[in-house]
């Protein structure tokens, strides 16, 4: 699997989510019971998604056929996969929200390729929570 994300995240080769379309339908539709969420996928800086051409999250949340809102922005900085564990966990502020009446007393998926130490997830939350998210829940492609 590590193979096969570094060529869909890394390489470009985004038509390898295909292979996951079935499989991630299923496991979404195991997981939630949630009626009408609303997918957020964790973004990318916008540096970042110049250099990569595309956001593999965006791309998995497409997967799943419901809505999705983008109103979360990154900050960049230096790429998470560089970082040890603990620099990671110390991380705060990896986002600011550019918009809030959508997200209001809805119950928000997060949507992200890869769940290591759950720092970006659990930043990308606080700030939904924040903004009056009625729940927050989070859905990966793989956990590490």
């Amino acid at each position: 699997m590590k193979d096969v994300l570094a060529r869909f995240k890394f390489r470009g080769d985004t038509a390898l989510a295909e292979l996951f379309k079935k499989d991630v339908q299923a496991a979404f539709k195991h997981s939630f019971c949630i009626k009408d969420p609303l997918l957020i996928p964790i973004p990318l800086s916008h540096e970042r998604l110049k250099e990569r051409g595309f956001n593999q999250s965006v791309i998995i949340a497409s997967l799943l056929d419901k809505p999705i809102l983008q109103p979360l922005v990154k900050i960049h900085q230096s790429k998470q996969s560089k970082k040890k564990k603990n620099e990671r966990l110390d991380q705060k502020g990896l986002f600011h929200i550019k918009q809030t009446d959508a997200i209001v007393q809805r119950d928000i998926i997060l949507v992200d390729d890869i769940y290591t130490t759950g720092a970006t997830i659990y930043d990308a939350a606080r700030i939904l929570k924040d903004a009056g998210a009625k729940s927050v829940s989070s859905f990966t492609l793989i956990r590490s």
